[in-house]
C-alpha cells in the first residue's frame, strides 16, 4: 500500500471551479446525448435511459447507485459512500465524471453485449487520416541516434494527446505543436536518458485511442528497437470519456497498421508489434483501476508490485494527470518529484492541460500564464513532459 501524500481537497462540480461545473452541466450531458444519436439502432429502453442521465446531469439530480448486479458493483459502492448523497453538479468532480460514464456503461448494456457506445466517434477520427498522417511524420526519421529518436517519439505521443474526443475544441488544435513556448516544463532529455541507461519494463498508462494510441504505439515501436525491455500498455477495462483506450481499441488498431492503412512504414510497425505481443514482450493490461475514481496513491497492491522495480512508467493524459494529483488545486510550483514522491518508480508524465491541476512549473510561472491566457490551464494549447526518477 503507497503512503498517501497530504493533498489539498480535491476540486468540485459546483461553481467553485468554473470549467468542472460547465463539464457537468453542460458539456457531458451533450456528450450522453451524441452517443444516442450516432446510434440511432439503440432500442427504446437504452436511449429513454440514456436521454434519462443528460436530464438528470443538466437538472443537478441526486447521484443514483449502480444496478445490481455489475461485476464492479463492490467497488463503486464503497467510492459511493465516500462521496454521496451528492447531487452531479455539487460533488467531487473526480468522482462524478468517472461515475457518469459508468452509469452510461450500464445503460447501454456493455457488460452484455461489448458493444462500445463511442464506437462510432472512434471509427471517424480513423477515417479522417489523421492518426495515418501523425504517424507517417512519427516514423520519418528511422535511422536517427536513439536518444533522438525517442525523444521525437515522446514528442509526439504527448501533443498527441491533444486529440481528446470528448474536447472538440481541444482536438481541433491538431496532434503537433510547433510552438516551444507551449511546453511548460519540460523534462523529456532526463527520460530519455534514463531510458536508455537503466533496466526493467517500462509501463505506459494509456489515455485516448485514435490518433493518440496510434502515436503510444510508435513510441513502443521504438522502445522495442532501442532498448530490450518489456512493455505493457495498460488500458481502460470498460470505454470511458469517448476516446479513452481499451484493449479492443489496441488490437484493431495494431491488425490494421499490419494491413497496411497507414502505408509501408505503418505496416512494418504493426508486423513489429504483432511480433512483438507473439513473443510475450508487449502485453495489453487492462484493469477497473483505470475506470475508476480512486487517486493514483489508493493503487492496489498488485500495482503497486507491478510497478516496482520498473524502468519507467509513462503516465498519459489529463485524466490521469489528475489522478496523481488526486484532482486538487497544488501550488503549481511544487516540484514534481515532490508531489509524486509516494510512486513506487520512475515516472514520465505527458499531457496537455484540459483541467487545472498543474504542479512543477517555476516559480512566476503560472502567474505570468494567468495575465496573458486565463484558459491555459484547461484550452489543451500547452502541455509537460515531466520525470520523476
Amino acid at each position: 500500500m503507497l503512503t498517501a501524500p497530504a493533498a489539498p481537497p480535491m476540486i468540485r462540480s459546483d461553481t467553485s471551479n468554473a470549467f468542472a461545473h460547465d463539464t457537468m452541466r453542460v458539456r457531458v450531458p451533450a456528450i450522453v446525448r451524441d452517443v444516442a444519436a450516432r446510434n440511432p439502432d439503440y432500442p427504446p429502453l437504452i436511449a429513454d435511459g440514456l436521454a434519462r442521465l443528460a436530464d438528470a446531469l443538466e437538472a443537478d439530480a441526486p447521484i443514483p447507485m449502480l444496478e445490481r448486479p455489475a461485476p464492479d458493483y463492490a467497488g463503486w459502492a464503497s467510492l459511493y459512500a465516500a462521496h454521496c448523497p451528492a447531487t452531479w453538479q455539487g460533488a467531487a468532480w473526480f468522482f462524478a465524471e468517472f461515475y457518469v460514464y459508468r452509469l452510461l456503461i450500464q445503460i447501454t448494456r456493455w457488460w452484455e453485449t461489448g458493444r462500445d457506445p463511442f464506437g462510432p466517434h472512434k471509427a471517424e477520427e480513423y477515417a479522417s487520416g489523421q492518426p495515418w498522417a501523425l504517424l507517417e511524420r512519427a516514423l520519418a526519421c528511422p535511422d536517427a541516434p536513439p536518444e533522438e529518436r525517442l525523444l521525437r517519439a515522446l514528442t509526439f505521443a504527448l501533443w498527441a494527446n491533444r486529440i481528446d474526443l470528448s474536447l472538440a475544441s481541444v482536438a481541433a488544435l491538431g496532434g503537433e505543436s510547433s510552438n516551444d513556448t507551449d511546453l511548460l516544463a519540460d523534462q523529456r532529455a532526463a527520460a530519455v536518458e534514463h531510458l536508455l541507461a537503466a533496466a526493467g519494463p517500462v509501463h505506459i498508462v494509456t489515455d485516448n485511442a485514435g490518433s493518440e494510441l496510434t502515436l503510444d504505439l510508435a513510441l513502443v515501436g521504438a522502445l522495442l528497437a532501442l532498448t530490450d525491455a518489456p512493455i505493457t500498455l495498460h488500458t481502460k477495462l470498460h470505454p470511458v470519456f469517448v476516446s479513452d483506450a481499451t484493449p479492443a481499441d489496441a488490437q484493431m488498431l495494431i491488425g490494421w497498421l499490419a494491413e497496411g492503412r497507414a502505408g509501408p512504414a505503418g505496416a512494418a510497425l504493426g508486423r513489429q508489434l504483432q511480433g512483438a505481443f507473439a513473443a510475450g514482450r508487449l502485453r495489453l493490461a487492462p484493469d477497473l483501476f483505470w475506470n475508476s475514481a480512486h487517486p493514483l496513491w489508493k493503487l492496489p497492491d498488485y500495482l503497486v508490485e507491478t510497478f516496482r522495480g520498473a524502468r519507467l512508467v509513462i503516465l498519459k493524459g489529463d485524466a490521469n494527470y489528475r489522478r496523481a494529483l488526486g484532482d486538487a488545486l497544488w501550488p503549481a510550483a511544487l516540484p514534481f518529484s515532490e508531489a509524486l514522491g509516494y510512486f513506487p518508480a520512475p515516472l514520465l508524465a505527458l499531457r496537455t492541460l484540459k483541467s487545472d491541476p498543474i504542479v512543477g512549473l517555476a516559480e512566476g510561472q503560472a502567474e505570468r500564464l494567468d495575465a496573458v491566457d486565463a484558459n491555459w490551464r484547461v484550452n489543451g494549447r500547452r502541455g509537460v513532459a515531466q520525470f520523476k526518477p
